[in-house]
């Protein structure tokens, strides 16, 4: 029933109160894949990767990775078991130096040496963090915190990394060296799932994707062929 898909969300359906903000969506993400969900505000993309961390609670349906069942598992137990995420708004703790929050990403491991080997790597995909290492987190610019973001959550050593609006409020040029990363760390070995509202830069890089309105798939399929879509252009693409 779940195949050979690393992720693959059955039939969820999530809703705060009375408000379905999910409505039976089912949906795969196959080992070494980026895939991204795109969408409106309010389509619902923050709410699947909730869901998928264990914050949410599927009223239906069921979550699987790597074959087992995790719906309705405890956030720290999904994480232990391969999955992070780098919250959308960075979620950073701004008083901690930038070293401490990376440390933080790790805190469910106990291999120091590798931790170590981790936090290089980490300095070696974004050489401005290892500059600022000692500095308060909150002092770094917007770019600079969500690059921290993405390497605690890769601090975790995750088989999956969700990524929540990693553009979000940043410049240009910004965008462009964190979609670069977001490319290099999937070269690497991890699959990633990605929620975007830059349409056009995720559909880029992404193997697969899925279009979310209202919390419904209304569309899904290759990257390349969303982004040759006239409804997606239209939608979406600013065409």
């Amino acid at each position: 029933m779940n195949g050979d898909a690393l992720l693959k969300l059955d039939h969820i359906t999530v809703a705060y109160g009375a408000i379905k903000a999910l409505k039976d969506i089912s949906l795969s993400v196959n080992e070494g894949e980026i895939v991204t969900l795109i969408g409106a505000n309010g389509a619902g993309k923050s709410t699947t990767l909730r869901t998928i961390s264990g914050l949410l609670k599927p009223q239906e349906g069921k979550v699987y990775f790597k074959g087992h069942d995790i719906s309705g598992k405890k956030p720290h137990v999904i994480v232990q078991q391969g999955i992070s995420q780098a919250p959308e708004g960075r979620g950073i703790f701004a008083n901690l130096s930038t070293e401490d929050n990376l440390e933080m990403g790790a805190y469910s491991r106990k291999d120091k040496e590798s931790i170590q080997r981790d936090k290089e790597h980490v300095f070696h995909i974004f050489p401005i963090l290892q500059e600022r290492r000692k500095q308060e987190a909150g002092t770094l610019s917007g770019g600079e915190q969500q690059m921290l973001t993405i390497s605690r959550a890769l601090m975790a050593r995750p088989k999956l990394l969700l990524l929540d609006e990693p553009s979000l409020g940043l410049a240009p040029q910004i965008i462009k060296q964190i979609f670069k990363v977001i490319q290099e760390i999937n070269q690497q070995g991890t699959t990633i799932l990605l929620v975007e509202q830059n349409a056009n830069m995720a559909l880029h890089i992404a193997h697969k994707a899925y279009v979310l309105e209202t919390g419904k798939i209304v569309l899904q399929g290759k990257a390349q062929d969303l982004l040759n879509n006239p409804d997606v252009k239209k939608a979406y693409l600013g065409e």
